[in-house]
């Protein structure tokens, strides 16, 4: 009898890791680009720069994610790497020179992109009984981020950016720390699966997620690349802007509370063609009618369900479709070639078709959405879900 009670989730010691990891994402995301400018470097390091992140996430989920699945060492990976990420990145102290921060950016990052989908599995491990309150933990990972993207902006209006660094690596610390709180999940355990990965990988319903995934994503680097420039095309302040980004994140915010009731209601094939609908219609409406602030706060509110209720929905999509021992590699490539990969080619047609015509990029981004609706409808068909 003892063993058949459910498992208690560490609700604040799981929400206290996502908290400092989306806390990264919003003290660096924003401001790195203008510290790398502080350093005196040009236009196209910096480009070059940002880039090493994103090839990272792209390669090092997959490489972690198997070793996980491999080993069954779960937690143990996710610890690891977020130590070494930390010390790569206390290599920004030592020299500013470009080899030693290009360098910083590909050790840290390398070891930072594989910790979080391996957490998404052990997340997963602990809600097995009730999943869609998955998003009742991510929610502080959104909390995290609107209070350190708007508190290092404060803080960097009064006092100089050469301080970025000790805030990354202070939060860099907060996610290993947080990672040795966690528990392993007692029912986790190193499970074969009954079928390879790559067989798994052919079916059409898993061959329809990974698409539609990669397609809006395609779309959000779009957004994360360009919205900022358009925006100022059309004369916002640079502080009006802040408060745009921040719209979509609280919105995030709100949806997560509900998102537990939406997704047993709704289902994930419901919500994944609703969310790509909205996105459609968000793209749209930045880009045809940027002079209309309430239009683009209520675009901006979008991202409650552009990110956030499609990601959450893909979490539970992935723990559906995939055994527990082919979890982690399904977390990884999902990071990988939707988040990684997806994210990069948005922001690469971006910015080809940015000089012809910066609308041309947001109908791209709604075209892509437009059809991974119809993916998600007409092929996300499988008992399991």
């Amino acid at each position: 009898m003892q063993q058949n009670a459910p498992e208690p989730v560490p609700y604040w010691r799981l929400s206290a890791f996502y908290f400092s990891f989306f806390g990264l994402l919003g003290a660096l995301f924003p401001y790195w680009s203008l510290y790398l400018k502080s350093l005196g470097f040009s236009a196209a390091d910096i480009g070059l720069l940002l880039a090493l992140p994103m090839v990272t996430k792209i390669i090092a989920p997959n490489l972690w994610g198997w070793l996980a699945d491999h080993t069954g060492k779960r937690l143990m990976i996710i610890r690891l790497g977020a130590l070494l990420s930390c010390l790569c990145f206390a290599g920004i102290f030592i020299s500013q020179q470009f080899w030693v921060v290009a360098f910083v950016m590909v050790g840290y990052s390398f070891f930072w992109n594989a910790v979080l989908p391996q957490q998404e599995v052990v997340t997963t491990s602990f809600l097995r009984e009730t999943p869609e309150n998955y998003s009742r933990v991510r929610l502080w990972g959104s909390i995290g981020f609107i209070i350190f993207v708007l508190g290092s902006g404060a803080w960097f209006d009064r006092h100089s950016i050469d301080g970025l660094p000790i805030i990354g690596f202070l939060l860099l610390a907060a996610i290993f720390i947080t990672s040795l709180v966690v528990p392993s999940p007692r029912r986790q355990h190193h499970q074969l699966p009954s079928q390879r990965f790559l067989q798994v990988l052919t079916q059409p319903v898993v061959v329809a997620f990974f698409v539609a995934g990669m397609l809006m994503q395609l779309s959000h680097g779009i957004y994360y690349s360009f919205f900022s420039l358009y925006m100022e095309s059309q004369h916002y302040s640079r502080g009006m802007i802040g408060v745009l980004w921040s719209v979509g994140v609280v919105a995030e915010v709100a949806l997560f509370m509900v998102m537990h009731r939406l997704l047993p209601r709704f289902g994930v094939r419901g919500i994944m063609a609703a969310c790509l609908l909205l996105a459609t219609i968000r793209w749209l409406l930045i880009g045809y009618f940027p002079q209309y602030l309430l239009l683009l706060v209520i675009a901006q509110s979008f991202h409650a369900f552009t990110f956030g209720a499609y990601h959450a929905a893909g979490i539970d999509c992935i723990r559906r479709l995939f055994e527990p021992g082919n979890q982690g590699k399904a977390q990884a490539l999902y990071s990988a070639f939707c988040l990684g990969l997806g994210g990069a080619i948005g922001s690469w047609l971006g910015g080809l078709v940015w000089d012809y015509r910066a609308l041309l990029a947001f109908e791209v981004g709604a075209l892509a959405c437009f059809i991974a609706m119809f993916v998600i409808w007409f092929r996300l068909k499988d008992s399991r879900l």
